[in-house]
């Protein structure tokens, strides 16, 4: 007989069993209740909000069992050891467990809280990883004498980067900005690339191409130059259409539009197709790292990047504010990864700009708007059972939940 995370994993059961497993209260072992837990959080859009939240206040014994199980489901440790779902008591054993891929230690050395620095500085197998200590040692939230130590026990110095290494330095097309001694951004780059390196093999050679096409940036900004740039666009070149003759009004009103007496040109428009002309030039692996070392220019432009890694490069930038994930966050031209991304993150998902602006936003996942819903206020609720742009599901709950919130006031 199949097991029943199989025959959920193949929806071979009624909703009410559904239900019932997003509740915990199937009669299963523990570590089957679990990994279906994991699979509703992770594929369903309807019950996956109530199994996250089952998942959250789990038995700590069993749960524990599980973490620590080198034979344990792929799937259950990487959900276990994301930033958004971990669980401090369940840390160190998942630090221990050799099932959990290096890649992401890495990772989440590099930008994990003071909590997990102080984890990993106690887990036996962190110190037998050095890529792992290194990125550890540049992690703001290590002291500066544990970042001495760290890089000492990594075996790599600052100094030691050469030209063409992991982060791309020797790169005739990488930005000046990319060049230059070693600083704290680099071993997020590195960890970043060390985990995405399959995905950044395959992704090899596409060239930039934002989502919404080049000319939503700026109506009237300068174009990105072609080597046919004559014959490949038909679209007015804007210096052209500024300088256009009148075609209404008298003798005297052309005059004042002569060359001598037209409006300034804006000097943004040529900062912003430099900074497009610079972008265009750079391989994927190049775009990464400007994404996460570049300014907020660029960020604003690299997250519109039709190559999912580069735009999600972006979000892990230590420079981003919340005032550009806010705004991120209610964009239709990116991709629905980044959307999705954004409350993964713990800082992103305290902020409620950040989280009312996804719900808003027709292009963010369903599954992901339904799961920010109840952080939603009354009267965002309101405006948002009124909102013709989102789903009609998102509007039935937004009226719901407003009766309900209302009602209780009463």
């Amino acid at each position: 007989m199949p097991r029943m995370i199989e025959l959920i994993r193949t929806s071979s059961v009624p909703a009410t069993l559904m239900q019932a497993a997003a509740r915990g209260a199937l009669s299963v072992p523990p570590e089957e209740m679990i990994e279906i837990l994991v699979h509703l959080s992770e594929h369903n859009k309807v019950f996956g909000p109530l199994a996250r939240m089952t998942l959250a206040g789990w038995d700590e014994k069993s749960s524990l069992a599980l973490a620590a199980d080198t034979n344990a489901p792929q799937e259950v440790l990487e959900y276990w050891i994301a930033p958004e779902n971990l669980r401090p008591r369940l840390l160190p054993a998942l630090l221990d467990n050799p099932a959990v891929a290096e890649a992401t230690l890495t990772a989440m050395a590099a930008t994990g809280s003071r909590e997990v620095v102080e984890a990993m500085q106690q887990s036996a197998r962190v110190q037998q990883l050095p890529v792992v200590l290194r990125a550890l040692a540049s992690n703001p939230n290590s002291t500066p004498n544990e970042s001495a130590q760290l890089q000492k026990q990594g075996g790599v110095s600052t100094e030691s980067s050469a030209p063409g290494d992991s982060t791309g330095r020797g790169d005739s097309d990488a930005p000046d900005a990319l060049s230059g001694p070693v600083d704290e951004h680099d071993e997020a780059l590195n960890a970043f690339l060390t985990e995405h390196a399959k995905e950044l093999a395959a992704d090899e050679g596409k060239p930039f191409q934002p989502v919404g096409g080049i000319h939503e940036f700026e109506r009237g900004a300068t174009e990105v130059p072609t080597a046919n740039a004559e014959s490949t666009s038909s679209e007015p070149v804007p210096q052209v259409t500024a300088v256009a003759p009148v075609t209404s009004g008298s003798a005297a009103a052309a005059a004042k539009t002569s060359p001598a007496a037209k409006k300034p040109h804006a000097p943004q428009n040529d900062e912003r197709g430099s900074v497009l002309q610079k972008i265009a030039k750079l391989d994927v692996k190049g775009r990464i790292q400007l994404a996460m070392k570049g300014n907020k220019e660029e960020r604003t432009i690299l997250v519109r990047d039709g190559t999912k890694l580069v735009a999600l490069a972006v979000l892990e930038s230590g420079k981003i504010t919340d005032g550009e994930v806010e705004k991120f966050a209610s964009q239709k031209n990116v991709l629905e990864a980044v959307l999705r991304q954004i409350p993964m993150k713990r800082r992103f998902a305290k902020n409620y700009n950040v989280i009312r602006n996804l719900v808003a936003n027709p292009r963010t996942p369903l599954d992901v708007s339904l799961g920010l819903m109840k952080n939603i206020l009354v009267a965002d609720l309101r405006n948002l059972s009124a909102n013709k742009d989102v789903p009609e599901t998102i509007r039935k709950l937004a009226l719901k939940m407003f009766k309900q919130k209302t009602d209780t006031k009463k």
